[in-house]
């Protein structure tokens, strides 16, 4: 763990904070709000509640605001703009002062209901983030259960964490947890898998998952292939994230080789040719129209970019962790 997030850990005044991400959810959010404390009503917990709009345009932030003036557990997070779901879910860990953070969505398809199980599965392992299993997920079969049966049988295979469910938004993390990874772009969707790499230990628990009663869904069939782009990602920083030259540097070189192999032989050819048939041979022996030597032109230019790209991956790489003294590693604990 960083010394930023020992600072930031020793300033936490809540048990909990449950954080909300918001779009577009003005019919959900008073429903969902009496759920949570009805869920929370006799855990004994001094918790809060982090709603994070991200530039919604149906009123969603007014009933918040409104929401918040009601009771006072409530905090809201206003983005100028739509910035997305992973956006959403890091500004809300940025903001969050509780011990344990618990995330879920604003459809109200995630049941608040399964929060207290969560946080006694956390304490019973101990855990450090306990993910909610859509056992019986109430979702259309073909465009939403299909793709994401699919996508996760694929990411489970591709970085060995094996989670029955790794799309389910309902998760409850340790506050140290959340200070580990940063999250950008779409990767929300990976978290389970930046957890895994940082070291840290997760469950499954079983959770109720609902249909939708009120407004639209804002995911679609396209999501399916951003998450393979996006594991391409995940695979790539996980394994050559600060050692890139690795894989430039192979395919570099098995580029050049193949150019150069291929290269020699064409002229061993050539000087076969002669050897064995004169200066006639020789002659009419022609390789420079044969397109394997156009390949092996490009599998050399290629070997050596991929060489210079490593290179200039490497500097982009230390300039990044040199200058902003970035960890290479997590530690779990320190005895001293």
């Amino acid at each position: 763990m960083s010394l930023r997030a020992d600072l930031e850990i020793s300033m936490l005044t809540k048990e909990l904070s449950v954080v909300v991400p918001v779009y577009n959810e003005v019919e959900n959010l008073r429903p969902l709000t009496e759920e949570i404390t009805a869920a929370l009503a006799n855990q004994g917990l001094d918790y809060e509640i982090i709603f994070v709009d991200d530039g919604s345009s149906d009123g969603s932030f007014e009933l918040v605001r409104q929401l918040h003036e009601e009771n006072g557990r409530i905090t809201a997070i206003r983005f100028r703009r739509n910035f997305g779901q992973t956006a959403a879910f890091a500004a809300g860990f940025d903001h969050a002062k509780g011990r344990i953070i618990v995330t879920l969505d604003a459809d109200r398809q995630n049941d608040p209901a399964d929060i207290p199980a969560l946080l006694a599965k956390l304490e019973d392992g101990p855990f450090d983030v306990v993910n909610g299993w859509r056992v019986n997920r109430q979702d259309p079969f073909l465009f939403r259960k299909v793709p994401s049966k699919i996508a996760n049988g694929l990411i489970a295979r591709s970085t060995g964490v094996g989670l029955h469910d790794r799309g389910c938004s309902l998760r409850a993390f340790r506050n140290e947890v959340v200070h580990e990874f940063h999250l950008y772009g779409e990767m929300h969707r990976f978290i389970p898998e930046m957890v895994h790499f940082a070291g840290f230990s997760m469950a499954e628990v079983p959770v109720n998952h609902r249909p939708r009663v009120a407004g639209d869904s804002k995911y679609g069939l396209s999501r399916t292939f951003r998450v393979v782009l996006d594991l391409m990602t995940v695979l790539f920083l996980r394994r050559y994230g600060d050692r890139p030259m690795h894989i430039f540097g192979q395919l570099g070189i098995a580029s050049g080789a193949l150019g150069v192999l291929l290269g020699g032989w064409l002229t061993g050819t050539k000087l076969w040719a002669g050897i064995t048939g004169g200066m006639d041979a020789f002659h009419e022996t022609q390789i420079g129209e044969r397109p394997l030597l156009l390949l092996s032109v490009l599998l050399m230019i290629l070997g050596v970019q991929f060489l210079v790209m490593g290179l200039l991956a490497e500097m982009n790489v230390r300039t990044y962790y040199e200058s902003q003294n970035k960890p290479v590693y997590h530690v779990r604990e320190i005895v001293s």
